[in-house]
């Protein structure tokens, strides 16, 4: 990696990233690379407050979202090096109610729901618990996440009573499937409670953030901790487009009660950074080793496959870019867009926003092919489209549904000799590129990538097609 110093420009970087942000028009980024000599870049662009126009720097406080789960995982890891639980635990010894239809209860392990491994499909809970819970703008998700709850969702039993019913069927048995699923972390917070002793909250910040000097950075619910720990008012407001395109904002963050260690995290790029070089270092941080080794092993290591195609380990997608192990995440709630990740080496990189539920995947990419030395807007999918009809189009399609928030539905059908998918509403076109992978553009835009997908199949026909990193069950005609 050092002999790619020489190709680092930071001034290219500095204006790519301002360009980019301008052009997506986003209201406040946060952008930090730490590397063995230390802060490499960081620079905050736009506002924390539109109204008292208040700019965004390297301390101010984000809400990191699903970055969040990594945390709990690394607690996790930590508590089986000093054998206070083990990740082949079955979920059940720390909740004996607990009981997934079709699935046997020694088979649903820590360790698989750690890796969303479950079987179990996504589902509404953690909307939910938001919708009943927050303060929230009156919108259609709003509205008919309100009207379909059960009860408020604000309780872990509420959460395991709601997956004992297996209302929608599993994917498959646990381990054999990567499929998202916001509800298995609620339950790794909970175990961490228990093997701990103490709190969630309390084991992150004696085990991690103070060690690690990450002075601006707590687990809370309501952000009133992390308002007091900022002391300062450096502070983010809460951006999104309101149903006619105009941004609005407030201080009303998501409220998800038992989703702690699932999405509550409130940091800063500065701090976070910490926490992704300590991890690319085995568990050092500035010659002291915060975390066992042994913990980062099991959070990433060798047991998983690092192979260009991106692997989910421990709540870290681990893959190989240009010969180098990259983990990363991302993270998506109301006012909180982030990604932050590693490169092995040393290297770490974060990137938060203030606006809501937009991708950054963009302006991390970046940042890796800075650290990288190779070209920055270099395309680092993993997924190449190969030039060539897929065999079978038969096979795919039909209609896809995912149930979490407002129900998602893909149409997948064949439209003069092209596959293409309707997306809730959006017409999408797919491009092959190796076995039952595609490449995902909008139509009305054929240049811009958006997705990656993958189809199951089985006995001639599409059971599942995977989106980003859920998978959607086929619906049968019987269903429609």
């Amino acid at each position: 990696m050092e002999g790619d110093v020489m190709k680092r420009d930071v001034n290219a970087l500095d204006q790519l990233l301002e360009r980019r942000i301008k052009e997506h028009g986003y209201t406040g980024v946060a952008v930090c690379i730490r590397g063995p000599e230390g802060v490499m870049y960081e620079r905050g662009f736009g506002l924390r407050s539109v109204e008292h126009q208040k700019p965004v720097d390297g301390n101010t406080v984000f809400g990191i979202a699903s970055m969040s789960k990594s945390f709990t995982t690394l607690a996790c890891c930590i508590l089986h090096t000093e054998g206070k639980l083990n990740l082949d635990d079955p979920i059940c010894k720390y909740f004996p109610n607990l009981h997934i239809p079709g699935i046997p209860d020694e088979c649903l392990t820590l360790k698989s729901i750690g890796m969303n491994r479950s079987g179990i499909p996504p589902m509404e809970p953690l909307e939910w618990s938001i919708a009943m819970n927050s303060v929230e703008r009156d919108t259609k998700l709003h509205r008919e996440m309100v009207n379909s709850a059960p009860n408020k969702m604000e309780t872990i039993d509420q959460i395991v009573d709601y997956l004992s019913l297996g209302k929608y069927g599993n994917l498959g048995a646990p381990g054999e499937y990567m499929s998202y699923l916001n509800e298995g972390f609620a339950l790794l917070s909970y175990v961490v409670d228990q093997a701990a002793g103490i709190t969630l909250e309390e084991f992150l910040m004696e085990r991690i953030f103070k060690p690690l000097g990450m002075t601006r950075s707590i687990l809370d619910l309501d952000c009133s901790e992390a308002r007091a720990l900022a002391g300062d008012d450096n502070i983010t407001s809460l951006f999104e487009k309101d149903e006619d395109g105009k941004l609005v904002w407030d201080d009303d963050w998501s409220v998800l009660p038992p989703f702690r260690g699932c999405a509550c995290i409130k940091s800063t790029a500065l701090d976070v950074t910490k926490y992704y070089q300590m991890l690319s270092n085995w568990g050092v941080y500035e010659g002291v080793q915060i975390v066992p080794r042994e913990a980062v092993e099991l959070l990433i290591g060798r047991e998983y496959p690092l192979k260009r195609k991106p692997f989910y380990c421990q709540a870290l997608r681990k893959s190989l870019v240009a010969g180098k192990m990259i983990c990363e995440h991302a993270g998506a709630l109301h006012g909180v867009s982030t990604q932050g990740g590693f490169v092995e080496g040393g290297y770490s990189v974060a990137v938060l926003c203030n606006d809501s539920e937009v991708d950054m995947q963009d302006l991390q990419w970046i940042c890796y092919n800075y650290i990288l030395g190779q070209p920055l807007e270099t395309d680092l999918n993993w997924a190449v489209p190969s030039g060539k009809k897929f065999s079978a189009p038969e096979m795919l399609t039909g209609h896809y549904i995912i149930h979490e928030g407002i129900p998602g539905h893909c149409i997948v059908s064949v439209e003069d000799g092209e596959i293409i998918c309707v997306e809730n509403g959006e017409k999408l076109l797919l491009k092959h590129c190796e076995k039952t992978v595609f490449a995902v553009f909008k139509a009305s835009k054929p240049e811009e990538r958006i997705a990656t997908y993958r189809f199951f199949v089985k006995d001639g026909k599409a059971w599942g097609l995977k989106t980003g990193s859920r998978i959607c069950q086929r619906l049968e005609e019987t269903q429609l």
